[in-house]
């Protein structure tokens, strides 16, 4: 089965859309440079709406270690997902602070950036195209990747039903694919999932 993951919520109909929808995943973006950035108390109040069967992810870029620990092990989320320049030291730094699970995302331009992926000590890493512009990266540099993945970057209820079917990811990675005009969309967020599964069912 493909989890799916929808990042980026940050209103309490977005919550509710969730629960819902029940992805596995929930993203709570904390880097100032984004227009869906939260607070940690936007983000607590947020969590405490949220369906218990969902878990929640911190994305942060390039954040001091002790920041994203404390909001860890404060229960605000589940994960962090580690979206800047943080290298093994950084993870291993981490590790100290907490046990919770790790994401180290990788943007993707090459085979050789995908093997790097696979290197990562993280608990899970993110293949991104990284370039912010709902565009994919191209899938084929993923030919011969072991390690699971969760697959983002350009992903819409459009394209990701051929996505599952081609990579078979461990998880799918959505934001602005599920919007319109800034915001999550209901009915795009339905169309993701429904793709998503019917997929899987068809698998």
């Amino acid at each position: 089965m493909t989890r799916i993951k929808m990042c980026g919520l940050r209103r309490d109909e977005d919550i509710a859309a969730a629960g819902e929808l029940l992805p596995e995943f929930i993203g709570f973006v904390f880097f100032p440079g984004s227009r869906r950035c939260v607070t940690p108390d936007a983000a607590a109040a947020l969590r405490r709406k949220l369906s218990p069967d969902i878990t929640a992810v911190g994305v942060f870029v390039d954040e001091s270690p002790e920041t994203v620990a404390r909001l860890l092990e404060g229960g605000i989320i589940d994960m962090a997902q580690l979206h800047g320049h943080e290298d093994a030291a950084y993870i291993a730094r981490l590790r100290q602070l907490t046990d919770r699970p790790l994401i180290q995302a990788f943007r993707i331009r090459s085979a050789a950036d995908a093997e790097a992926a696979t290197a990562s000590p993280a608990d899970h890493i993110l293949l991104d195209a990284g370039a912010g512009d709902g565009k994919t990266f191209d899938w084929n540099l993923l030919s011969g990747l072991s390690r699971p993945y969760f697959l983002a970057g350009g992903l819409n209820p459009e394209n990701v039903s051929a996505a599952v079917r081609d990579l078979r990811p461990w998880a799918v990675d959505v934001s602005s694919g599920i919007e319109t005009d800034g915001y999550k969309d209901i009915t795009k967020m339905r169309a993701f999932v429904r793709a998503v599964r019917e997929r899987d069912d068809v698998s």
